[in-house]
């Protein structure tokens, strides 16, 4: 509901007439008539944000001073780092994330019960939309059966998921489900449910326009930014707030420009700026700021390039990359079936409203950089971080230098597969997939993939035997040009057989190795590349089998494949021989031509119209999942993937007060860039582990564990799965892997077990960290997980945005170092006792606080601690226990 309560918000709303239809909108020219400041060098993101503010004035939760303060934002050089209550239109999930949101909303209702309140008043207030696409695993690949096989599987493994979402649908206002193999939220988001401008009635019945903007559970919600839809990845516990009418507390935010000019050169891809894009701004340094891309080079970049680069926001660290609406914007509405009233409402309001880029387009930023987009080389990134950017010509010499320093192992150690006539050394690909929302939305690459395959299957080429490859394209209107285009036969013909619509490999659902390889790989200590044309390599997420990882355009994947290996030079050496003979790169790469001319003929409005005619129905498996239909859910007992959460169980009425910690004990150190999957890992594992055990306790097999993103509607598998990741390294411990620490008794254990015996002794703990703690995925389990685990704070270097808030949403306060201090100048072993002070009493945002450290052999040192909680919301937050429990309160109180 648009509110239009305050007097400043009554003197900006204006009425747009368009195609013969009124619309109330709230101006930012009005605003500057009215004498609230000067925004119209402001950039278009900024401006999405102000319009906000102006609907939103109350005097209260926004008042005119947070209006004026972007009018001083722009004075100041692009700098006032205010504190405001920002409500975007609407709220977007996956079903990894959405899943255990959807829990803790069913927990708030018995919840507020327990507090004497409606269960009612738990609702969302504003639309969610949650997408399944998170579940889907590749058992099958390289055949026709291979696609139906792994849909049959999903349904197998995750029925009580899905059953507990078509509840959810029922009993929640606002709430739909998109069910699974429809295709990837953030392409969904993209192609259907996305509007660029909102309209939505008031409480007058007036229809009000104003710029669709969303908050997201999955970081990658920002590919949308590249339709000029502002949306960022939250938690889901912050998302869940955002649903109850919360709104979402942030500072006002710098914004760095970036200038894009020239245009790509022939053989490159979208994929190849991104991959440039994103180690140019990790340099400059973006964590917290939004990114606007300008220039004339957006004259010559199609929408599916710019949402390519939208989507890797999470990975350059920036809040999100934001393209303003321009003539590219409405040809895109226009070609993926959007209304043509819709359209033109975008035009006029885009216009009306200083949200319009044309040629004159030079806003004022806070920083800026600048590309020639004509400089841009095929490239690929890895073998551990996105940021890692190689040139094509750099690839095999740097998987050499890998080899020799950060995996310390020898090149050339051959082992034998049995059974098979090949053998298995470093650098063999193992896995080739086409795969993710980076770029499985964008026609460009992926038919250029196609006629990477034609090309390669007429010269006699196919995949090496030991690549398992996959093609999981983002939405069904994929399938339908590849296969108009005749290319999804030539992509079988060479292994990429369709798979599944879902993220898959990217998110570490790449399913099982031949055993006979696993077993070759374990055995030699081998180190198995995988190339994805995903947006995240990280150590462990792939496969449990592959150590290096790389990022690559879905053309480079299908070459990959062909090569079978690191160690070809792809831009000098044969990548395989041919029915006539050795066959080049050259031999098989596609013009740019030949690429427009097919995305030109087969991309049609009418397929997008076809395939989205009926998006929430789903298949006949999906209208079979039968469920209840109660206010409450009844949780059942013998579920292993739907459990009742404990954070709102027997809940007190009146929120705590922060208060000193004292006497805790280190339960892990951790290095540089520790991400949300070393954290909270998606991906599979063993029954060797804590919640493996768990698991085969309650007579689940190891072959139906599926995965741990599956499973984030169980704490208790959750908790065991925290800071469980394969591949990392707790600094306490020497030369060890894995999710293991030392216990109270000093003798090494999992970092599960070391923190029951904390908890049951009544120790708090703490973590250390460096910097960029927490990048990568939105998760809130690697939040609640901490919190379970009994972590108090987390001491770090410098933390990725997300994941902060994340911690303060728990109730876990984030600390950094001061001074230039880290783990290592204070020569920190994990053995000493933490206690930190000045929390009690009259906390500030940001307050330095000491921090007194007692060492293992008696020595004492005080050092001054930066204390993130950046706001006063935050600061309440922390009080209640967690942003959940503050709205609970709230709403029981009414």
């Amino acid at each position: 509901m648009t509110v239009t309560v305050g007097h400043d918000s009554q003197k900006t709303r204006k009425t747009l007439s368009v195609g013969g239809s009124s619309y109330a909108y709230y101006s930012i020219p009005a605003a500057e008539e009215a004498g609230l400041g000067q925004f119209a060098r402001l950039p278009a993101a900024l401006k999405v944000v102000l319009e906000n503010m102006l609907r939103f004035e109350d005097g209260k939760t926004v008042s005119v001073d947070d209006i004026r303060a972007f009018s001083e934002w722009g004075a100041n050089g692009g700098r006032n780092p205010r504190e405001i209550a920002y409500r975007p239109a609407r709220v977007l999930m996956q079903d990894f994330t959405g899943v255990p949101a959807v829990v803790d909303l069913a927990a708030m209702r018995d919840g507020i019960l327990g507090l004497g309140g409606d269960a009612q008043k738990i609702n969302p207030l504003n639309p969610v939309d949650l997408v399944i696409d998170h579940s889907v695993m590749i058992d099958e690949f390289g055949n026709p059966r291979a696609f139906q096989m792994n849909v049959d599987r999903e349904y197998e493994r995750n029925m009580e998921r899905y059953t507990f979402l078509k509840w959810g649908q029922k009993a929640f206002n606002n709430f739909r489900v998109v069910p699974p193999g429809t295709g990837i939220c953030h392409q969904v988001n993209l192609e259907y449910l996305a509007q660029t401008v909102w309209t939505d009635r008031d409480q007058d019945g007036m229809e009000v326009a104003y710029p669709d903007t969303l908050v997201g559970t999955d970081s990658h919600t920002t590919m949308v930014n590249g339709l000029a839809v502002l949306g960022w990845g939250v938690g889901g516990i912050e998302a869940e707030a955002a649903m109850l009418g919360q709104p979402v507390s942030m500072l006002i935010p710098e914004v760095v420009g970036f200038k894009l000019t020239g245009q790509m050169i022939e053989g490159t891809t979208a994929t190849d700026l991104v991959l440039k894009v994103v180690q140019m701004l990790r340099k400059k340094g973006v964590v917290g700021k939004f990114v606007e891309f300008y220039g004339e080079g957006l004259d010559h970049l199609p929408l599916a390039d710019r949402a390519t680069i939208a989507n890797m926001a999470p990975e350059y660290g920036a809040t999100c990359g934001f393209f303003p609406i321009d003539g590219e914007t409405l040809r895109y509405l226009r070609q993926t079936g959007r209304d043509e009233s819709r359209i033109a409402l975008v035009e006029a309001y885009a216009k009306a409203n200083g949200l319009w880029r044309d040629a004159s387009y030079e806003p004022i930023y806070t920083d800026t950089l600048h590309l020639d987009m004509g400089e841009i080389v095929p490239a690929i990134s890895g073998p551990k971080r996105p940021q890692d950017y190689l040139p094509l010509t750099d690839a095999k010499a740097s998987f050499a230098r890998e080899m020799e320093t950060s995996f310390k192992r020898p090149v050339g150690k051959e082992v034998p597969v049995a059974g098979e006539d090949y053998t298995m050394s470093s650098g063999k690909v193992v896995i080739a997939s086409i795969t993710s929302c980076t770029n499985t939305s964008n026609p460009y690459v992926l038919i250029g993939a196609g006629l990477v395959a034609r090309k390669a299957r007429a010269l006699g080429l196919n995949r090496k035997p030991w690549v398992k490859t996959s093609l999981a394209p983002g939405s069904q209107v994929v399938s339908e040009y590849l296969e108009a285009a005749g290319l999804q036969e030539d992509l079988d013909a060479v292994g990429f057989n369709l798979v599944g619509y879902g993220c898959t490999t990217c998110i570490g659902n790449s399913g099982p190795l031949q055993p006979e390889i696993s077993a070759a790989i374990n055995e030699g200590d081998l180190v198995a590349a995988a190339v994805l044309s995903g947006n995240r390599n990280f150590e462990g997420r792939i496969s449990p089998d592959v150590r290096a990882n790389y990022l690559a355009s879905p053309p480079l994947v299908v070459a990959y494949a062909l090569a079978g290996d690191m160690n070809i030079d792809l831009t000098s050496e044969p990548i395989g021989m041919g029915t006539n003979g050795p066959v080049y790169l050259k031999d098989i790469w596609p013009t740019n031509a030949e690429i427009a001319e097919l995305v030109e003929k087969t991309v049609t409005r009418e397929a997008f119209q076809k395939k989205y005619a009926d998006v929430f129905k789903g298949d006949a498996k999906w209208q079979s999942v039968s469920t209840t239909d109660s206010q409450t859910y009844d949780w059942p007992a013998s579920s292993t993937y739907i459990q009742n959460p404990p954070y709102f169980q027997n809940m007190s009425k009146e929120p705590g007060v922060i208060t000193d910690i004292t006497g805790a004990r280190v339960l892990a150190l951790l290095g540089d860039m520790i991400t949300t999957d070393h954290i909270s890992p998606a991906g599979s594992f063993k029954e060797s582990t804590p919640a493996g055990k768990y698991l085969v306790e309650r007579q689940v097999s190891p072959r139906e564990f599926n995965s741990y993103g599956s499973r984030r509607g169980n704490h208790e598998v959750m908790m065991r799965g925290t800071f469980a990741n394969i591949r990392i390294k707790n600094e306490m411990l020497d030369g060890v892997e894995g999710g293991y620490t030392l216990g109270p008794d000093g003798q090494q254990t999992s970092i599960f077990d070391a923190s029951m015996a904390y908890q049951a002794a009544g120790t708090p703990l703490v973590l250390f960290g460096g910097i960029e703690y927490g990048a990568g995925s939105s998760r809130d389990w690697a939040a609640k997980g901490t919190a379970l685990l009994g972590v108090k704070a987390v001491i770090a270097e410098s933390f990725e945005r997300i994941h902060r808030s994340n911690l303060v949403g728990m109730g876990v306060i984030p600390f950094e170092f001061t001074e230039g201090q880290n783990r290592k100048s204070l020569g920190l072993k994990g053995d000493e006792t933490v206690s930190i002070q000045g929390l009690s009493g009259d906390l500030k945002p940001l307050s330095l606080v000491p921090c007194t450290i007692t060492y293992g052999d008696g020595t004492v040192k005080t050092i001054q601690l930066k204390c993130r909680i950046d706001t006063e919301i935050e600061i309440e937050y922390v009080e209640h226990g967690g942003v959940l429990h503050y709205v609970l309160r709230d709403l029981a109180s009414v």
